[in-house]
Formats: structure tokens, sequence, C-alpha cells
């Protein structure tokens, strides 16, 4: 199945892209999706337990189950000031 991944804020900056698609097997979850982006964008690791995480815009558990044409959206920490 395939999803599309979107980086926000400095994401951009470390995968050097806004958005790729990712082709996963059937019944993969939202964990075993990150650990392949990660693999993907290495740059996007060391975020990796401070990374908020949302599909189709909820955020959801790392073991919910993808669909074919879900869209990841990964975002850094919110800062303000």
């Amino acid at each position: 199945m395939r999803v599309q991944v979107h980086f926000f804020s400095y994401f951009r900056d470390l995968a050097a892209c806004s958005q790729c698609s990712l082709n996963l097997e059937k019944g993969t979850n939202l964990e075993q999706a990150l650990v392949e982006i990660h693999a993907k964008f290495p740059n996007l690791k060391a975020m990796k337990k401070s990374t908020l995480v949302a599909v189709d815009m909820e955020y959801v558990s790392r073991d919910h189950l993808l669909c074919e044409g879900n869209d990841i959206a990964l975002f850094p920490p919110v800062q303000g000031g």
C-alpha cells in the first residue's frame, strides 16, 4: 500500500524535502512506518522521541493500522515565545 509522508517546520530541512511516498506492506502500523521513515531519513532519528505524528490530520497511537492513501504528518515539538 502507498502512503504519503509530510514533513513540517525544520523537519523539512532535516529530510531535505517536504513530502515523500512510502510503499508499505498491508497491515503496517504507524510505529513500523516510522521505523521505515527514520531509515530513509536518518537525520530525523535524533528527534524520534519528541516528534509529533498525525495520520489524516488526527493524532493517533503508534499502533494505529495504516490504510492505502493515508497521509502521515511529522511535526517537531511546539515552541513558543
